[in-house]
């Protein structure tokens, strides 16, 4: 196993320098967040496609094609249509706000009133989405070194915590374009075809495993659809994401950019599946799906192969872990912390206070909601109800208001705030009650959620003109950086 610690050592090291050069290019507020708005095709279809697909993806993609067959792929392959979605209809849209965070875009176009509300949802997903990519090195580690699962939890997540907050997005996006090739090799290019050679190719996998594992819609269509409304409507809203999107150099470079890499995670979710299919030959009774990939990459890969599959693994978790991180990191400060301090100081002789450091103060809160990721980590144990609770939140909570604000303009926004609490509300109450991993709470409180919206956008006064007017020309790319929103908000008063 020399060879194979050895990979992974370089490895981190390379995750930590690109921390360090990334810190010397994030100068700026919008450096840190969102690298500049700079990036072009090539890096940002790497990166879009390193934060979406993270060790759920992998691991669990594996896992999943182990217990169902080709059918496994679903999960992955609906992230994928999602960025796909996401990136043909509303990334140029997007792009073109020049926001941070989807809580400054429903400020936007609801007139400075929507934010605060959705900021707690939204941070409370990203909060989730970290911490469970965080517990994910546990597995990894374990196979490595056989580690301890507190320690490989604080391992792996002060390297992230580490380079996420030395140079803010320019450091992920670096470390995101290593992750993404080493993914690309690792399980594409190696993995794959070396567990199909090893479970005697597709004829030997038809003739060994029941026809349903080759059955595409094997895991059934409630599973599909349910993946599809968690998924692929989760791709359109999360902060995460739209966290990407903003990196983009222009709009063409958000949509076909992000179009590469949708299609490539539609390539990633089949070779999941493939790969757990030949693992059920190899390893009929492994004693968890989960167990599948950490298996036949011990067992069967060579030395140095294995490590960089290993290494892949890693990068996967990774790349979705400081995505979230940021993006938690970034709804707390900017939609949460700055909102509470300007109503606590809105008064005070502002212009005598010293200029605040951008900069430094989301570097802090990186670090600040990295160490507590951490620490949630090594508390929860059930990966998958964590990742449900923040999935349900989000689409339950936040998908009418958000594509409603796009698509509506009779949309308002007492609509808005009634959509997010009702919403929110309502698949808490369900999933108390039909139980976490139901599929009922995320169906019925979006069905709440969309009621609501439209009952009480049509029951209240029409967003005034003059801000549907701004929003159509930050939407059309003639505006500059957002106000604060309490600017907003004190402009829409006035």
């Amino acid at each position: 196993m020399a060879v194979d610690y050895a990979v992974i050592v370089v490895y981190l090291a390379g995750m930590l320098a690109m921390g360090w050069w990334g810190m010397r290019r994030a100068k700026s507020k919008s450096e840190f967040l969102v690298a500049g708005r700079r990036l072009g095709p090539w890096m940002y279809s790497g990166t879009m496609a390193a934060i979406v697909l993270g060790g759920a993806s992998t691991i669990g993609g594996v896992g999943l094609g182990y217990q169902y067959g080709l059918s496994g792929a679903w999960m992955v392959f609906t992230i994928g249509l999602g960025l796909l979605a996401l990136s043909v209809f509303f990334s140029a849209r997007i792009a073109r706000l020049k926001v941070y965070t989807v809580s400054e875009m429903l400020d936007l176009r609801y007139g400075g009133r929507a934010g605060l509300i959705s900021g707690i949802v939204m941070w409370a997903y990203t909060l989730m989405l970290a911490v469970t990519s965080t517990i994910a090195y546990a597995t990894i580690f374990d196979v490595l070194f056989d580690m301890n699962r507190t320690v490989a939890i604080i391992l792996g997540g002060t390297i992230v915590v580490a380079y996420s907050t030395l140079g803010g997005m320019w450091s992920i996006t670096l470390t995101d374009m290593v992750q993404f090739v080493v993914k690309t090799i690792g399980v594409l290019l190696l993995l794959l075809p070396i567990a199909v050679i090893k479970a005697g190719g597709f004829s030997e996998m038809k003739a060994k495993l029941p026809t349903e594992y080759f059955d595409p819609l094997g895991i059934g269509g409630e599973t599909i659809f349910t993946y599809v409304l968690i998924y692929t409507f989760g791709m359109l809203i999360g902060q995460d994401i739209w966290q990407r999107v903003f990196t983009a150099r222009s709009d063409r470079v958000a949509r076909l950019g992000g179009t590469v890499a949708g299609t490539y995670c539609l390539v990633y979710a089949v070779a999941g599946a493939v790969i757990g299919t030949a693992a059920k030959v190899m390893y009929p009774k492994l004693p968890t799906a989960d167990a599948a990939f950490a298996t036949i990459v011990k067992d069967e890969l060579p030395v140095g192969v294995r490590g960089l599959v290993l290494a892949a693994a890693l990068a996967a978790v990774m790349s979705t872990s400081s995505g979230a991180l940021i993006a938690c990191a970034t709804v707390a400060n900017n939609d949460i912390w700055s909102r509470f301090k300007g109503v606590v100081t809105r008064g005070g002789d502002a212009e005598h206070e010293e200029e605040h450091d951008e900069v430094k103060g989301n570097r802090a809160f990186i670090l600040i909601m990295g160490i507590a990721v951490i620490l949630i980590a090594i508390a929860l144990n059930n990966v998958v109800e964590a990742l449900t609770v923040a999935y349900n939140l989000l689409v339950g909570g936040l998908l009418v208001p958000i594509l409603g604000g796009l698509l509506w303009r009779r949309g308002t926004a007492a609509g808005a705030l009634a959509a997010v609490a009702v919403g929110g509300l309502a698949v808490i109450g369900l999933m108390a009650g039909y139980g976490i991993l139901a599929n009922e709470p995320v169906y019925y409180g979006l069905l709440a959620s969309l009621a609501v919206y439209v009952i009480v956008s049509l029951a209240t006064k029409p967003t005034d003109a003059a801000v549907l007017a701004a929003w159509r020309e930050r939407l059309a790319g003639r505006g500059g950086e957002p106000e604060p929103a309490e600017r907003v908000e004190e402009a829409v008063a006035g």
